[in-house]
């Protein structure tokens, strides 16, 4: 398993974070922690694995080590692939925190079938919920509600939508742009909306290992148009910065959103970086 390279200065100050509504801190790929006033805290996504080099190889320091994790409660996980849905990773999180796992079905297959969490680590039935699109639950103060995806690369991907107290944050996983993100953008006031980006770039075949010409994530044109229909006041850009071969520049997007009235605003952050909504 990976070593932090930050030790646990990361952890320690999202716990002593007291924000005033909704504050959220970027992880790296596609992670992030939500923090709400009352203290519940959400983790997405979160992943501290290398990937398999060379085929996909790290670019951004590991940011915590999950055995530090004191405050957790929930995990949630957008689709089933290993940089969502990740034993090393989310696993200690659960044992340690008792936090529950929210997930569709087929990650959910991942975590206890594929990997088997529950047989290196002290995971109760109770904490896997399997959730689907339409699906709305709580965690502490936070209202979630479970929304469509539009990602051809996975088997059952959603997206995520957290309200509190008058705020409102979107998390897409790796979704492209969809035909249903406009009624969505007329149902949800998004203050801040997190989509993943990065460019087209060549990555080893898994069967042959020759390079092939790869797109995992929305290029320039696509994350705008998914978050022009979806309607954010704010974009945040995610996924950029951690594989290489697709690495991109999210400043670039400036010229990009500069003629639509949404997003209003982006929000480009580097791992470690906070956001309040």
């Amino acid at each position: 398993m990976s070593t932090s390279d930050w030790d646990d200065w990361l952890v320690r100050e999202i716990e002593a974070a007291d924000p005033n509504g909704l504050a959220t801190w970027y992880l790296g790929c596609n992670g992030f922690v939500v923090k709400a006033g009352d203290g519940t805290t959400i983790w997405i996504d979160p992943y501290v694995g290398l990937g398999d080099p060379p085929r996909t190889v790290r670019m951004i320091p590991i940011p915590f080590d999950p055995a530090d994790v004191e405050e957790a409660d929930a995990i949630l996980a957008t689709h089933e692939h290993t940089d969502h849905v990740h034993g090393p990773s989310q696993a200690p999180i659960l044992e340690r925190t008792d936090a529950e796992f929210y997930a569709p079905d087929d990650s959910l297959a991942v975590a206890r079938e594929d990997e088997q969490w529950q047989t290196e680590f002290d995971i109760d039935d109770e904490q896997f919920q399997e959730v689907a699109e339409g699906d709305q639950f709580e965690v502490g103060s936070v209202s979630i509600t479970v929304e469509h995806a539009n990602d051809a690369d996975a088997t059952h991907p959603v997206s995520y939508v957290f309200e509190y107290d008058g705020r409102t944050l979107f998390h897409g996983g790796d979704t492209k742009p969809s035909d249903e993100f406009a009624a969505m953008g007329e149902e949800y006031d998004v203050d801040l909306g997190i989509l993943a980006f990065g460019s087209i770039g060549n990555i080893d075949d898994k069967e042959t290992g020759e390079p092939e010409r790869t797109k995992w994530y929305n290029t320039e044109n696509e994350i705008v148009d998914a978050a022009s229909d979806l309607q954010f006041d704010r974009l945040l850009p995610s996924h950029w910065d951690m594989w290489r071969g697709l690495t991109a520049d999210p400043t670039a997007l400036h010229h990009h959103v500069n003629s639509f009235s949404h997003p209003r605003d982006l929000e480009i952050v580097q791992i470690g970086d906070r956001v309040d909504v």
